[in-house]
């Protein structure tokens, strides 16, 4: 397989972690790596969001647990994976033994706020680990986020519990349902110990099968992803950007082109996340790093972090 070129323009340091490019995997779309190594080249992204990982294994919700729709996609999967020991045991020493330059962040999901911090200690020592994702937003459980990254002050004690267990970054996960309110959000998850944010988690929704009359989705509700979530994506990056300008921001929602990417450095994203558009082309994240580089070189761009935060909003 063969790597895409990470020229020097591309390379960008976030939280003291050098990335060959900023576009990352987002979790729940690339398992733990090893997943995609026939179809994707994990040597040409700048690193990988893990899917999810609790304290204990989760089976997720039934099948059928994604549809596609005109705007994107839906998920219910509810957070299904191996737990906490199977993880550190059989999953996570992949990745850095075979492609060791590609940052690894760990999404971690809980029941509890004990259950964070819980997982971050139990992989803080963990080989290729590099940062944690905490996932305090995910619209589609019962248990094990929504209440989290909704309610400041659990918020708080939540990010602080899993900032005591590590001294590696800690990146914090919010819900594009918070509206204009994520700066403030934001703000309380920094101010607790979070070294970044990603914006965003997927909006919650649901789809009809109108044969039918139910639901498509087992769960009822899903997390909406895809080109439908650009534009939410942005302006919360935008939001947060504003209030948090020194605070790095993986952007999330919607990228599925160079120039989505673009958008979201202009936005004030650090990083990028790809997603939806990876399930759909494996080869999308290595094309979107392509793309990046042209509009780079297009442009003139001789370093791509001069682009973060450009955007110029109307007065």
């Amino acid at each position: 397989m063969t790597s895409v070129a990470a020229p020097g323009a591309s390379r960008v340091t976030v939280a003291g972690l050098t990335f060959r490019n900023p576009v990352v995997l987002a979790s729940g779309t690339a398992g733990f790596g090893q997943e995609l190594e026939d179809v994707l080249d994990l040597s040409a992204v700048g690193g990988i969001s893990t899917k999810a990982v609790s304290v204990a294994p989760r089976p997720g919700n039934p099948a059928l647990r994604v549809s596609e729709f005109a705007g994107g996609m839906m998920n219910a999967i509810g957070l299904a994976n191996p737990g906490l020991e199977a993880v550190r045991r059989d999953y996570l020493p992949w990745l850095p033994a075979h492609h060791p330059d590609t940052r690894v962040f760990v999404n971690v999901v809980g029941n509890s706020i004990e259950d964070f911090a819980t997982v971050v200690r139990g992989l803080d020592d963990a080989p290729g680990v590099d940062a944690f994702e905490l996932n305090v937003s995910c619209p589609n459980v019962k248990a094990g986020g929504l209440e989290f990254g909704a309610d400041p002050q659990a918020l708080h004690a939540l990010v602080s519990s899993a900032r005591a267990a590590t001294a590696r970054p800690i990146f914090v996960k919010l819900s594009p349902t918070l509206g204009a309110a994520i700066a403030d959000t934001a703000r309380v998850a920094v101010d607790a110990g979070a070294t970044g944010l990603t914006l965003v988690n997927t909006m919650p929704g649901t789809v009809i099968d109108t044969d039918r009359r139910r639901p498509k989705l087992s769960f009822g509700s899903g997390g909406v992803s895809g080109p439908a979530l650009l534009p939410v994506g942005l302006l919360a990056t935008w939001r947060v950007s504003r209030a948090l300008p020194t605070v790095p921001l993986i952007g999330l929602g919607g990228i599925s082109t160079g120039d989505d990417a673009v958008q979201y450095l202009m936005a004030g994203a650090t990083l990028v996340g790809v997603g939806t558009a990876a399930l759909r082309d494996p080869r999308a994240p290595e094309r979107i790093v392509r793309q990046l580089q042209r509009w780079c070189d297009r442009e003139g761009v001789r370093d791509i972090t001069s682009l973060i935060g450009t955007l110029q909003w109307p007065t």
